[in-house]
Formats: C-alpha cells, structure tokens, sequence
C-alpha cells in the first residue's frame, strides 16, 4: 500500500500542509512538530510523489544525456556518474547516441525531443562552440567540454589543452623524441581535439621539438580499432614514433595491441599514454598511463548546473567550470 500526505499527517498529528513543508524541506516548522512528521514517514515508508510533483511544477522530471557513442568507455562511465547525481534530484536520464559529425550533434543540441525532457546534456567530439551557436535556447542545455570559454551554454570541462601538454612533456621526459598524436579527426576537429593538439604542440616547442605533422595521426572515431590503424599507419609511413599521445584511452588500448603485433615493446621501444583514465587501462599489459579527469566532478557540476538552468534563471550568460585532472603514470611509460 502507498501512503499519502494525508496518511503521514493523521499519524503525526499535523496538517497536510505541515507535512508537506516537511517534505519540501521548509525550514520555518518547529523542532519537535519536524520530528513528528520525519518520525512518520520513517514509520510508514512513505515516498513522495515525484509525477504529482513534477506535473506541478510543469516538469516531466526527465532530462536527456547524449554522447559520441554508447559503447565508448570513457562516455559509458561518464555516464554512469550522470544518471547517479540525476537520481538524488529525482530525475530520470535518457540516454542517445549523438554520433555522425557536428550536424548530428548540432540536432540533438537544438533539443530533439524536448516536450519529453527538461534539460539536456552534450558531450560533443567533432563540434565547435560555432558549430552549436545556433541551437535553440528553450530547453536548457550543459556541455560536457567541447566548447572553449566561449561556447553558446553551460559547459564543464578541464583544461584539455594544459593536460595534453603536461602528458607529452611526460613523454619527452623520458628522452622520447618523435612523439606522435593520435586521435585528430580528418574532417575539422571540434574544441576539445584542437585543444589536446594545441597542447600536444606547445610541448613539443617548449623542448625544442619540431612539430612534424607526420607524426599526428587522424582517428574516424575514438575507439580500439582506430588507434590500431593510426598505429599501423605511423609504422610503414617511414616516421615511426618512439612514443605515442593518444587523445583517448580507447584509441590507446588499440595501439597497445598494434604495437605488440609489429613485436615492440612498450615502453621499451614506444611509450603510449590516453586520455580518460578508463577501468580497462588499469587491467590492460601493460597498464595504460593516462590523463584522469574527475569525472565524478565533471558529471556533478553538468547536473548542477543543469538544474539552475531548469529551475531559475535561463538568460543569464553561460558559465565555464573547469574540473581538476591528475596525470596517471603507470607501466605503458615508467615500465615494470
């Protein structure tokens, strides 16, 4: 049997109105009649309404998350971290796919399916802030990086480009000097890419390395397959890499199997680090060296800032929050 408002208040004494306030976390209701109330529902088990409440308010209590790929790690365990802060507002995620170039991405930005959702959230690839300029301002909408400073909503991120650099300038450290990078894309990158790039570049001018666009390597999509291709590219192009930068855990997993197929050992004769810090790069052989983001963080602060959008003010300018990371070195660079 499901209680009601009207239940709770009959066992605690009080109004319905009281118990509501309670539930609403009111905070002008007495100490001892709060008690009453807390002690009731306790008793009873009674959870409220969301539908009713949401109906209320003109919500559906739904809001969408969409991603590059379902089955891409790094968006799966995103993911993951999303639906978990979404459920301790009461939401409901639906989860798409927003694979297919900017266009694609563009369409679902613009809010494709909005009367069923309040709010959305965007983890764009190959987009840029122009690129989702355009879209609609009805349905609110967060960006899961992307974007640069500028972009056209709410987005959180880290520092991709300062994170790139950081791990290359790990890598050169090493005394590796044909550093190569993969993971850009053939077509115009999105933000997120050239950022890594940009990084990727200026470590290799601080150490007086010239950039050689020989050794960045292009990736369709961020997944095993593709790093093995880039690769397996690199090694018969004539430039072959003493390292690898791979601007995403999947493609850097891929590359370890490349490299083990073409007999050289890692990081004996070529270093590999990712991006994304995926559970499968701390059980892969050798274990992956990888960027980190706090990705409990990152998937926090999109809902949160989600939630503002959806229940205060939509006008204001879009904010940039900025997540901290942390360089991950493990056997792929240092060795056994």
């Amino acid at each position: 049997m499901r209680h009601r408002l009207k239940d709770v208040a009959e066992r605690a004494g009080v109004s319905v109105k009281t118990v509501s306030n309670v539930v609403n976390g009111y905070q002008h209701v007495r100490p001892d009649t709060r008690a009453r109330v807390e002690q009731a529902i306790a008793e009873l088990r009674y959870r409220p309404n969301l539908s009713a409440r949401n109906l209320r308010k003109g919500r559906t209590g739904v809001i969408a998350l969409a991603g590059p790929e379902l089955d891409a790690p790094s968006f799966a365990e995103l993911a993951r971290h999303v639906v978990t802060a979404a459920a301790e507002r009461g939401w409901t995620v639906l989860i798409g796919q927003a694979a297919g170039g900017p266009g694609r991405e563009r369409s679902v930005a613009a809010g494709i399916g909005d009367h069923l959702v309040d709010g959305l959230i965007v983890s764009p690839l190959a987009s840029t802030a122009d690129d989702l300029a355009g879209r609609d301002a009805g349905t609110p909408v967060v960006f899961l990086g992307g974007c640069g400073d500028h972009g056209p909503a709410d987005h959180v991120t880290i520092d991709d480009a300062a994170a790139a650099r950081e791990a290359t300038a790990h890598l050169i450290a090493l005394g590796r000097r044909r550093v190569a990078a993969i993971g850009a894309r053939p077509t115009a990158e999105g933000t997120g890419v050239r950022l890594r790039l940009a990084g990727y570049a200026a470590a290799l001018a601080e150490a007086g390395i010239a950039y050689d666009e020989r050794l960045v390597a292009s990736a369709p999509a961020w997944r095993r397959a593709d790093g093995a291709a880039a690769v397996r590219h690199l090694l018969t192009s004539g430039v072959r890499p003493d390292a690898v930068l791979c601007f995403d855990d999947a493609l850097a997993l891929g590359a370890l199997r490349a490299l083990h197929e073409a007999g050289l050992r890692v990081p004996g004769d070529v270093a590999v680090a990712g991006f994304g810090d995926i559970e499968d790069g701390r059980f892969s052989i050798p274990t992956l060296t990888t960027v980190a983001p706090d990705k409990e963080r990152l998937a926090r602060l999109a809902v949160d800032l989600l939630a503002d959008r959806i229940d205060g003010d939509r006008s204001s300018p879009p904010r940039a929050l900025t997540v901290p990371y942390r360089l991950e070195t493990r056997e792929s660079t240092l060795g056994r």
